[in-house]
């Protein structure tokens, strides 16, 4: 897989650091988690014009990217705090799992 422009890592990069900040999460402390998520996104910029969530499997991911519900920051993300990619987390490092529905299988997973 080609790797992503530098120029759209920075944008993405950028953009989670400010999502962070006024969100009230952290970026994972584990600093790879983040770097591989963040050219995950600035990766499906070059491919379909959106940042799409890069830890779902995607069968077209043009149509998806129309229906915008995993463009970063996902709905789950506005709605909840909640983020797949453990891009956006608690400031332990943890998965922010307490504004998720209690029958949210990532609350069943994770518990709270």
């Amino acid at each position: 897989m080609d790797q992503p422009s530098e120029k759209n890592i920075m944008k993405m990069r950028n953009f989670v650091e400010k999502f962070a900040a006024k969100s009230g999460t952290y970026l994972h402390p584990d600093r790879t988690v983040t770097d591989v998520v963040v050219e995950g996104l600035a990766r499906h910029i070059e491919e379909v014009g959106k940042p799409l969530c890069p830890c779902n499997f995607y069968p077209d991911k043009q149509a998806e990217a129309k229906l915008r519900r995993w463009i970063c920051a996902c709905d789950e993300m506005q709605a909840y705090k909640y983020c797949h990619c453990l891009l956006f987390v608690r400031e332990d490092g943890l998965s922010m799992t307490e504004y998720l529905p209690d029958d949210h299988e990532c609350r069943q997973i994770y518990g709270l």
